[in-house]
C-alpha cells in the first residue's frame, strides 16, 4: 500500500514538473511523432498532458479503485490518443485526448469494480457513471421524490428502463457477496449463502415423469394416426406435427383444393384422432 502511494506521488510530482506546451510546439511534436515515430516527441507530448490524466482520474476515485491504477489506465488512453491524433485538423491535443483518457479509465472501472460484468451498452455505461450524480441532484429539489418517481426521472434522463435504474442502484449500494459466504441461522446452525437460493428448475422426479409420459403419448399418437387416410395424414402432419406449420392456403395449392376444404378435412381428421385415442387408451382425460 505504501509502494502504491509512493508511486502515485512520484507520478504527480513528475506531471507537475513537465512544462506546458504552446500550440505551435505541440503541433510540431505531434507531427514528428506521426510522420517519423520520434519517441522523444511522443514522450514530451504525453508528459506535458499527464496533469490532464491525473485530473480526469481523480473524478473517478469514489469507485474505490487504486488511484495509481486509474492514472496508469488514463496514461494508456493518452498513448492511444497520441497514436490516433491528426495534427492537420488544427485541434488541440488535450481536447482530443480527453475522450480517450476518460474512456480508458471507465473501461478499467467497469472491468474491475465488480466480479459481475455490467454496463456493456453505451446507455448502461452512462447509467453506471451518472446514477449517483443524477440521484444526488434530483434529491436536492424543492420536494423530495419517492423511489419510483426518482427512478423514473433518472431513466428518462439517461434513456434506459426504470428496472435498469433500480437494478444498477442495488448493485452500487452494496459490495459483491460470495455465494460460499457462511450464514448463521437463528438456531446457531450455519450454511452457505447459496443454500438459500431457490431453484426454479423442476424436480428430478418431475423431469423423469414428464419424459416417460411424453414418450408414451408419442407411441399412442403414432398408433392413432393409422386411422387417418393418406390426405388426412398429410394435412395433419404438415399443419400440426411440423415445426413450421403450413398455412391452409399453401396446403390447398399443393393438394389442388380450396383452403376451406383443407380446413374441413383437418377438422374431421382431428376428430377421428380424438375418437381413436379415447377408444384405445385408458387415460382418457389426457385427450378429452
Amino acid at each position: 500500500m505504501a509502494d502504491n502511494g509512493s508511486s502515485r506521488r512520484h507520478m504527480v510530482r513528475a506531471a507537475m514538473k513537465a512544462p506546458y506546451l504552446e500550440r505551435d510546439e505541440e503541433h510540431s511534436l505531434a507531427v514528428r511523432w506521426r510522420e517519423r515515430q520520434d519517441q522523444e516527441a511522443l514522450h514530451r507530448l504525453t508528459a506535458a498532458h499527464m496533469r490532464l490524466v491525473i485530473a480526469i482520474a481523480s473524478r473517478f476515485r469514489h469507485f474505490g479503485l487504486s488511484m495509481s491504477d486509474l492514472i496508469q489506465e488514463g496514461h494508456v488512453g493518452l498513448l492511444e490518443a497520441a497514436a490516433r491524433f491528426e495534427p492537420e485538423r488544427e485541434v488541440r491535443f488535450s481536447t482530443y485526448a480527453t475522450w480517450w483518457i476518460r474512456a480508458s479509465i471507465q473501461d478499467y472501472i467497469l472491468r474491475n469494480w465488480s466480479i459481475v460484468r455490467g454496463g456493456t451498452s453505451s446507455a448502461q455505461k452512462s447509467l453506471f457513471f451518472n446514477l449517483r450524480r443524477l440521484r444526488a441532484r434530483l434529491s436536492r429539489g424543492a420536494e423530495p421524490m419517492n423511489e419510483p418517481h426518482l427512478y423514473e426521472e433518472i431513466a428518462r434522463a439517461i434513456g434506459v428502463s426504470r428496472d435498469d435504474v433500480a437494478l444498477m442502484d442495488s448493485r452500487l449500494s452494496g459490495p459483491d457477496l460470495s455465494l460460499n459466504a457462511p450464514v448463521v441461522e437463528s438456531d446457531g446452525a450455519s450454511a452457505d449463502r447459496q443454500d438459500f437460493i431457490v431453484s426454479t428448475a423442476p424436480l428430478q422426479d418431475e423431469v423423469v415423469g414428464n419424459d416417460i409420459d411424453g414418450k408414451r403419448r408419442v407411441i399412442w399418437l403414432n398408433r392413432a394416426l393409422t386411422a387417418l387416410n393418406e390426405r388426412e395424414l398429410k394435412i395433419v402432419s404438415e399443419r400440426r406435427l411440423s415445426e413450421d406449420g403450413a398455412t391452409l392456403e399453401a396446403l390447398g395449392q399443393k393438394l389442388g383444393i380450396s383452403k376451406e376444404r383443407v380446413r374441413q378435412i383437418e377438422s374431421r381428421a382431428l376428430e377421428k384422432l380424438k375418437i381413436e385415442l379415447v377408444r384405445t387408451q385408458q387415460d382418457r382425460a389426457a385427450f378429452v
